[in-house]
């Protein structure tokens, strides 16, 4: 038996490293168990959000979005002419900031006296967590506390199997060194929209097949409505409605993907195709049978509000949990987590959750759809702002998309928080901020923001609540 630790986290992505960073600033005695290596047997910290999903796709989407810029500066009387993108240089320039933001995890843990033991984590029963290195030999520690956090891998669908370079998911598909003429995706979710933005920019033509009948189901139907003209706008093929119903390598150069819609049975031909269908717990092989800890029958963990197990002393947080899978909400929930342990009072507001597709424009959202309240029987009011109407918008030439408020008609409480916008995700923290702090329409009403700003919609949104909006016409009331 090695060292007893106060806490044992098994993950070091987001939700894991900020949980054993939290820990040990509180005084307890942490190691964080990360399995994860690269090419050169170096332990990988991060998880797949720094690694393989949210910094390295954003990287690309900012490399094209300044290219999609550079084509179409003359609005700003800036002449550009044979404006080229070296990919390899922007994937290379992607690597880069994914090496730097992990090695400073590692520093981080060092700085806060985190332990890292390289392997894979096994949580055993009485909390004692066996971890199995890269070379096959294992070592058993105790721990008063763990905390799992496992993660999430892609989903795979039998009809569309992985194929290096040319079926590839979400990882595989930030590793395109070339633009490719022709690009398929399967999925019109967060990693298939913003992949197909990021290689449409290039001049690549873009198939989206999404299986539901709904684009972007889960978001406000005006946010669907809206994207839905400017992604058309922007040259992505959005099919609905399009179930892939196998695919076929040619030549070992292209592939057939074969779908059925609404129409029958179809096809199309393609250069790569990124698999997008979702993610999943990655919980196999985490527990032994006597851990005590519960699945359900899609492989999440069972856990309370307060991410806690049937195990007392055990916690699970991030993707291998209930909620959505965003890298904030694991640390958010690993700082709660980590503030039990240390017995203080700590609790997580789901409610208030800001979700952001990084197009561009860019897709964000905080509290209920206007759907969802409605199907509840809460009354509601709306106010909504076009950036079309903002000063600073147009001086951006960002003028696509508006704001959306929903509050509610009895108490004036806001209940959610919509937007289409060049930083949609910068203003959504605005929108939580208010809510965290259960503030009324009435309350962004009566705040001052500065001018001129593009956060200035959310104010006139909030005026348009009740008809005051300054700089647009008011619906009149019936």
């Amino acid at each position: 038996m090695s060292d007893k630790f106060d806490v044992i986290v098994i993950g070091a992505g987001p939700g894991g490293y900020v949980a054993a960073i939290r820990a040990a600033q509180l005084g307890l005695k942490t190691a964080c168990v990360e399995k994860w290596v690269d090419d050169k047997g170096a332990t990988v910290l991060g998880g797949t959000c720094l690694n393989v999903g949210c910094i390295p796709s954003k990287a690309l989407l900012e490399s094209t979005h300044q290219f999609h810029n550079a084509q179409h500066a003359d609005v700003h009387g800036i002449m550009t002419s044979d404006v080229t993108m070296d990919v390899k240089k922007m994937v290379a320039r992607k690597d880069t900031i994914v090496k730097n933001l992990t090695g400073g995890i590692a520093g981080l843990f060092k700085a806060n006296g985190v332990t890292l033991l390289q392997g894979m984590g096994k949580l055993h029963g009485n909390k004692q967590v066996e971890v199995t290195a890269a070379d096959g030999s294992t070592a058993t520690y105790a721990a008063e506390n763990v905390i799992l956090a496992s993660g999430s891998v892609p989903v795979e669908i039998p009809p569309a199997p992985l194929t290096e370079g040319l079926i590839l998911d979400n990882e595989g598909a930030l590793n395109i060194d070339e633009t490719p003429k022709r690009l398929g995706v399967i999925g019109a979710g967060v990693i298939g929209l913003e992949m197909g933005s990021v290689w449409a920019r290039l001049g690549t033509e873009v198939t989206v097949l999404e299986a539901m009948d709904d684009f972007l189901a889960l978001t406000d139907k005006d946010v669907a409505k809206e994207a839905a003209k400017l992604f058309k706008k922007q040259n992505l093929d959005i099919k609905l409605g399009a179930r892939c119903t196998g695919t076929e390598i040619i030549d070992g150069k292209e592939v057939k993907v074969k779908f059925t819609d609404a129409e029958g049975d179809k096809e199309i031909i393609v250069d790569k195709l990124i698999v997008a269908v979702g993610r999943k717990p990655q919980t196999k092989g985490l527990l032994a049978d006597d851990s005590g800890v519960s699945l359900d029958e899609r492989g999440f963990i069972f856990v309370n509000e307060q991410c806690a197990t049937g195990v007392p002393g055990v916690y699970a947080i991030g993707d291998s949990v209930r909620g959505p899978m965003l890298a904030h909400k694991a640390s958010e929930e690993g700082i709660m987590v980590a503030d039990i342990i240390a017995g203080h009072h700590a609790q997580l507001n789901y409610d208030v959750i800001p979700n952001i597709i990084y197009t561009h424009p860019e897709l964000a959202w905080v509290g209920k759809t206007e759907q969802e309240l409605k199907a509840e029987g809460v009354k509601v009011k709306v106010g909504k702002f076009p950036f079309a109407a903002s000063g600073r918008a147009m001086a951006a030439n960002e003028t696509e998309g508006f704001v959306k408020i929903i509050a509610c008609e009895e108490t004036d409480r806001i209940l959610g928080v919509h937007m289409v916008g060049a930083i949609a995700s910068e203003l959504i923290g605005q929108a939580a901020i208010a809510m965290e702090f259960c503030s009324s329409a009435e309350d962004l009403q009566l705040t001052v923001f500065a001018h001129p700003t593009v956060s200035e919609a959310i104010h006139e949104a909030a005026l348009a609540v009740d008809g005051h909006a300054i700089h647009m016409a008011n619906r009149k009331k019936r």
